[in-house]
């Protein structure tokens, strides 16, 4: 069971702290803005971003909770994620962790997530592991709580799961309730609600 190289991200992120120009290139920065605006509420108590990457939208979503655990399995992101979160006021609530997701995975509050974040992320796992994640991710997810995923469509070397049969399968998971789809050339957008 397992993803990618493990060390592949590490790699990434020693060599540019910004492997994928998340915070410039216009297609992350347009996806991030459409993922913000697609979330139900303007506040959520605990967050959890898995994947966060260099922590572009760990700050925006710090914004919008009141605790917010962003996860990253490469210890160098993790640590880009800490750097700038040093000047943001919103740091008391952001909570970092180096874990690789799903066999490791942070601890969950007594009534569960109030949003799961999953972005650009669920297509480096193999099948065993996506099927471990997608079980946390359900027994993690708060009632009332919501899910959200994104992830890019076209085809690249290091995917492992398509993005429109890993999305259906988030779908698939037990109870969950649709309120967005969002599907376009380059990427696939899905909100599922947990219902009370």
């Amino acid at each position: 069971m397992g993803t990618v190289d493990d060390h592949h991200f590490e790699r990434l992120y020693r060599q540019d702290d910004d492997p994928w120009r998340v915070a410039t290139a216009w297609y992350e920065r347009r996806k991030r803005a459409v993922l913000l605006a697609t979330l139900a509420r303007e506040r959520y108590g605990h967050i959890f971003e898995a994947g966060c990457g260099g922590g572009d939208m760990t700050l925006a979503l710090a914004q919008r909770c009141d605790q917010l655990c962003a996860v990253d399995l490469a210890p160098s992101a993790v640590r880009r994620v800490q750097a700038r979160l040093r000047a943001d006021p919103v740091a008391a609530t952001v909570r970092t962790l180096a874990l690789k997701l799903p066999q490791q995975w942070p601890p969950v509050p007594s009534a569960g997530f109030d949003l799961i974040v999953v972005s650009e992320l669920a297509y480096y796992l193999d099948d065993a592991a996506c099927a471990l994640f997608l079980a946390r991710l359900r027994s993690s997810l708060g009632a009332g709580g919501e899910l959200v995923a994104c992830h890019w469509r076209p085809a690249f070397d290091d995917r492992l799961q398509p993005t429109d049969r890993l999305h259906d399968a988030m779908g698939a998971l037990p109870g969950l309730q649709r309120l967005v789809h969002h599907h376009e050339e380059d990427f696939r957008l899905d909100l599922w609600r947990n219902p009370l």
